[in-house]
């Protein structure tokens, strides 16, 4: 009734079918395959996702983060190379810090005395500055380490004070002290420079440490407030030296008074006794 060929061709056909399916698939698969494969090269080759500007996003925001005195540069590169250097030897860096602090303020105060250069007053100010250096940087780790409330305002407020009240009149005292001692006065008169340079200084000390202190302790770490307090004390110590100078030279006017009028003593019996015998001998 059927001829074979024709029953063949009837069996066969389900495979047919069947095969037909399974290429549609494959070329569904492999179509997609390559469109995947084609957007995750253009997502990789997107100008917005590249490592150069992903690290430079990262730059970016990292700079933005950082505190001011960490975008400064070069100043910023001598800062941390400081700040290194007194982690490391923190009395050698203070030591070397005051003795450049003392003698550009020296230096500065006989410029500007405009007498000639006198290398001993020199050496008598860097030796002034060897002693104080350890004592004033443990003071500032003293002040760093108490007097911390809740209140920032109410710390900063009183660290203030307190280094204005204490600090502030004794270093000015053993400075001006030392400075009379070692030039080679008497108790005396050291006592009269220190009473005639103490009391100016420490009222205009008020127009430069508060202020300083006030924005050291509220903005700069603990490493970089030497180093702020220096620049503000090369320009204070030439004040003081300045200061000190004038008080010698009003020492040294006192003493040609004295003697003036010590010689004018003298003087005045003399021409009384001279004039007394040349009464008697008329």
């Amino acid at each position: 009734m059927f001829t074979p060929s024709f029953r063949t061709s009837i069996v066969r056909l389900p495979f047919r079918g069947l095969r037909h399916q399974q290429r549609l698939q494959i070329r569904s698969q492999s179509h997609q395959s390559s469109t995947a494969s084609t957007s995750s090269k253009g997502a990789k080759e997107s100008p917005a996702s590249t490592p150069v500007q992903t690290s430079n996003a990262i730059v970016g925001a990292s700079t933005a983060s950082r505190p001011i005195w960490q975008r400064l540069g070069p100043l910023t590169k001598a800062a941390n190379a400081y700040s290194r250097s007194q982690n490391k030897r923190p009395y050698t860096t203070q030591v070397v810090g005051a003795l450049v602090i003392y003698l550009c303020a020296d230096l500065s105060a006989q410029r500007i005395g405009g007498r000639e250069y006198d290398p001993v007053r020199t050496g008598r100010t860097l030796l002034i500055g060897l002693v104080a250096a350890i004592p004033h940087y443990q003071w500032f780790v003293f002040l760093s380490s108490n007097f911390n409330y809740t209140s920032k305002f109410l710390s900063i407020a009183t660290k203030v004070v307190v280094n204005q009240i204490i600090l502030t009149p004794t270093f000015n005292t053993y400075f001006f002290g030392a400075q009379a001692l070692l030039s080679g006065e008497s108790i005396e008169a050291t006592f009269q420079r220190i009473k005639d340079t103490v009391p100016t200084s420490w009222v205009n000390s008020f127009k430069v440490w508060p202020a300083t202190v006030a924005f050291s302790m509220a903005f700069l770490p603990f490493e970089f407030r030497s180093i702020f307090s220096g620049f503000v004390a090369v320009g204070w110590q030439t004040y003081l030296s300045y200061l000190n100078r004038q008080a010698e030279l009003l020492e040294e006017a006192r003493k040609r008074m004295s003697v003036t009028a010590s010689s004018e003593k003298e003087v005045v019996p003399l021409l009384q006794h001279q004039g007394q015998d040349a009464s008697s001998a008329a």
